[in-house]
């Protein structure tokens, strides 16, 4: 017959090392295998209250799975409040070179040694530090994806692009030009991951290189913020995100519009859509182009 899940109160809400509870006599090898407890890695269990998350897990490996890791990659990307990795994407960490530990279930380990500086202590774990979270997420295949990740890192953290690539300048190991290679075709300025994908399609397409982040003004007035501008054409393009449409957004949004065209913009809406035919999305902008330089 199975066991009835008991929760002592000690455990509700918590992450811990099973085998020290079963010592403590606080819970019985049956009773942690109770629908009371889930099982996030080897000998590591959680509250079934507890809502499980990358970071959650990300803090419970570096804290009761390999003590003394470092969290990196991805997974410091999430302890940096930026989305990099999913509830259930395997947790990256660090551990010195001599560590001797096998492959373990939902974890990515790297060895490696880290200086001192690229350690640093967030919410009570070591964490590797923002530049080198971010030379680490340059080391990501394929090549676009790195570039996505690090824009989002940069962004997200308010992290000096020239910082990273100061950083990358004197880095030596593997991966060295890789990174180099991704860091100059980062920005830190997307302000999602489709518009990263737009600006390197638009950097590869032979277009004139728009400005990113552009703000747009009217003389001295300041118009609008837009995601990519050729202002000497007038000539804008906007990734239609979720938020547009948006009940809280439509009034601001078209307010916005309406100073652009005011003032003699044009502006051209991009859609995912558009990023899966980017043959029919440059035509366009060529066209537009065009049609200003004639004007």
């Amino acid at each position: 017959m199975p066991l009835r899940p008991v929760r002592p109160p000690e455990l509700r809400g918590k992450v811990f090392r099973g085998s020290h509870v079963i010592h403590a006599g606080l819970l019985t090898p049956g009773q942690l295998r109770t629908s009371a407890w889930r099982r996030l890695f080897p000998d590591v269990w959680a509250c079934s209250h507890v809502r499980v998350t990358h970071d959650l897990r990300a803090i419970a490996a570096s804290r009761l799975l390999l003590p003394g890791s470092v969290v990196s990659g991805r997974s410091a990307g999430v302890i940096w409040d930026v989305p990099l990795a999913g509830t259930e994407d395997d947790v990256e960490l660090t551990v010195p070179p001599g560590f001797r530990g096998g492959t373990i279930p939902g974890v990515r380990l790297r060895r490696r040694a880290l200086a001192n500086a690229d350690v640093v202590v967030r919410r009570g774990i070591r964490v590797t530090s923002r530049v080198r979270t971010a030379l680490d997420l340059a080391t990501i295949r394929p090549f676009d994806e790195a570039v996505v990740a690090v824009d989002a890192f940069l962004e997200r953290t308010r992290t000096p692009v020239d910082d990273a690539r100061a950083a990358a300048a004197v880095a030596t190991g593997r991966d060295c030009r890789y990174v180099r290679a991704v860091l100059a075709a980062a920005d830190g300025l997307a302000g999602s991951p489709q518009e990263t994908r737009l600006r390197l399609l638009l950097h590869r397409s032979g277009l004139p290189v728009p400005v990113a982040q552009h703000r747009a003004l009217d003389g001295d007035r300041f118009l609008a913020r837009v995601d990519f501008a050729w202002p000497e054409h007038r000539l804008a393009l906007e990734y239609e995100g979720g938020w547009h449409g948006a009940p809280e957004q439509v009034v601001p949004d078209r307010e916005r519009l309406n100073r652009l065209f005011s003032a003699g913009w044009r502006i051209i809406f991009v859609t995912k859509e558009d990023l899966r035919r980017p043959e029919r999305l440059l035509a366009r902008i060529r066209a537009a182009l065009a049609a200003s330089s004639f004007a």
